[in-house]
């Protein structure tokens, strides 16, 4: 069992909780994320790390009460527990295990849609903790939905916020930024974060290829199982098939298949649809392709 140490909403239906978990704050590292189940009977939740405290021993998560597990879980306050908190899973950020030296020379550009702000939240946060500004897009549909600014503006180099609506920062997508910024304002970056809807991503990725501004993207939200064995997250990068939660799951954004992995989102919701997936997919569906051990 672990401990909920903190509670905050950040909006009606988005909440952070940190989570005592010592073996999995010791460990983890930005871009990882960890599974959790509410109880004993509860799905299991692959949510992304957004924050941890080593030596409190607490993990930081941000998710939004979407379906039941989720509003159980916001159902929750400080003091209560949940049944499982396994982690760290996935591959860290390339940015944290890469050549710091080199991750110096690079001006970097984070991208974030809704959500997609916590996980970028705590890379930011490591590369300005090693002395590295980088710059920060924040994207919603509107002020109410906007969440970590006042923690992003403590780390990062410029903080440009944008809502659909204008009810705060531009008026506009994140995409009319980064066209704004390297356009209108001069601005040169090396290497672009993008981490939010699969669809802002997508978009992100068309807009940044026209400045050949390289891109990486987090395929966390297909991710279900979170262990390489229900092929929910199966997708193609760069022509091979790859799981977002065992090689991701962050990925090249240049060479994934998103019209292919956003089809197959819609189909996997249903039984017939993972059915047919099954057919076309045959013995890489689940696996197959002898990466993660689903086959066995």
């Amino acid at each position: 069992m672990y401990l909920i140490k903190r509670k905050e909403m950040l909006h009606s239906t988005i909440f952070l909780m940190d989570i005592v978990a010592p073996r999995v704050a010791k460990n983890c590292q930005p871009g990882q994320f960890i599974i959790l189940r509410v109880d004993a009977d509860g799905e299991r939740i692959p949510l992304t790390i957004c924050d941890y405290n080593r030596e409190e021993g607490t993990v930081t998560i941000v998710t939004q009460a979407m379906g039941a597990s989720t509003h159980k879980l916001m159902a929750l306050e400080e003091g209560a527990y949940v049944q499982d908190f396994v982690g760290p899973l996935g591959c860290p950020s390339d940015l944290v295990t890469g050549d710091i030296e080199e991750v110096r020379k690079k001006k970097i550009l984070f991208v974030a849609g809704g959500l997609g702000t916590a996980p970028v939240y705590p890379q930011v946060k490591w590369l300005h903790e090693h002395g590295i500004e980088a710059d920060v897009i924040i994207g919603a549909k509107t002020k109410d939905l906007i969440i970590y600014e006042d923690d992003m503006r403590k780390v990062c180099g410029n903080l440009y916020i944008t809502t659909d609506d204008g009810s705060c920062g531009r008026h506009g997508l994140v995409t009319q930024v980064i066209s704004d910024l390297i356009e209108k304002e001069g601005k040169h970056y090396d290497l672009c974060v993008s981490i939010g809807p699969m669809i802002m991503m997508k978009f992100c990725v068309l807009t940044t290829r026209k400045y050949d501004l390289p891109t990486i993207v987090s395929m966390n939200p297909i991710m279900v199982d979170g262990t390489g064995m229900c092929g929910a997250c199966r997708l193609t990068v760069g022509g091979e098939v790859k799981f977002a939660c065992i090689d991701g799951p962050e990925f090249d954004g240049f060479k994934v298949d998103f019209d292919e992995a956003m089809d197959r989102m819609k189909l996997y919701r249903t039984e017939e649809g993972r059915a047919l997936l099954k057919f076309r997919e045959g013995d890489t569906h689940h696996g197959g392709c002898g990466n993660c051990g689903g086959d066995k």
